[in-house]
């Protein structure tokens, strides 16, 4: 019996298939990219005065390099910090907070306009730490701002700020912006970080 010859298998459009997958995937892929920590830097001023600012409108936390945390010259864990943030901004040391609902202490900070909370970190802290220690600090802001926010308003900072960025939201943006502005006025974010 004579030996039949294999068939040969076009491979002429294999090379243009590839490519077009090839394409496709590309396009369709997504790429996540690491965001960073969103902070927004303080306008540059043009006042040639200095400011001057009291010592004890400065909410000082020190972290070493053995991950370990010095508030205010005293030992302290992360657990509490957020706490200890939330009396100092919220304290109104001056009488001239009337929705400050703090112990009024006239060693601690005056307004929460006026108060700063000032971090700095040694080179050897780890990154999670470090991170921990500034979502407790912003956390002390936006549980402040929440509470005045449903005091006025009787609704969260954190929704009425999701309503705003939401485009589907029936109501009326710019009453709501309003609203978000005067919650930041009273409550303004004041994190320094000191190298």
């Amino acid at each position: 019996m004579a030996k039949r010859a294999a068939p040969e298998v076009n491979a002429g459009s294999m090379a243009d298939i590839a490519f077009l997958l090839l394409i496709f995937f590309l396009v369709t892929t997504t790429i996540e990219t690491d965001s960073g920590i969103n902070r927004k830097l303080p306008p540059m001023e043009e006042s040639e005065e200095d400011v001057i600012i009291k010592q004890k409108n400065i909410f000082t936390v020190l972290l070493n390099g053995k991950d370990q945390l010095l508030v205010e010259d005293d030992l302290m864990e992360l657990k509490n910090l957020r706490k200890a943030a939330i009396e100092f901004l919220d304290n109104g040391g001056d009488g001239t907070c009337n929705y400050c609902k703090g112990k009024k202490d006239p060693t601690s900070s005056d307004n929460p306009d006026k108060a700063i909370i000032s971090l700095k970190n040694e080179r050897e802290t780890s990154y999670k730490t470090y991170i921990a220690v500034q979502n407790e600090l912003v956390a002390a802001y936006n549980d402040l701002r929440n509470k005045r926010a449903q005091s006025l308003y009787g609704e969260p900072f954190s929704e009425m700020e999701a309503n705003y960025k939401d485009v589907n939201w029936p109501g009326n943006k710019e009453k709501l912006k309003e609203k978000i502005e005067q919650i930041k006025l009273e409550y303004p974010q004041k994190l320094s970080e000191v190298q």
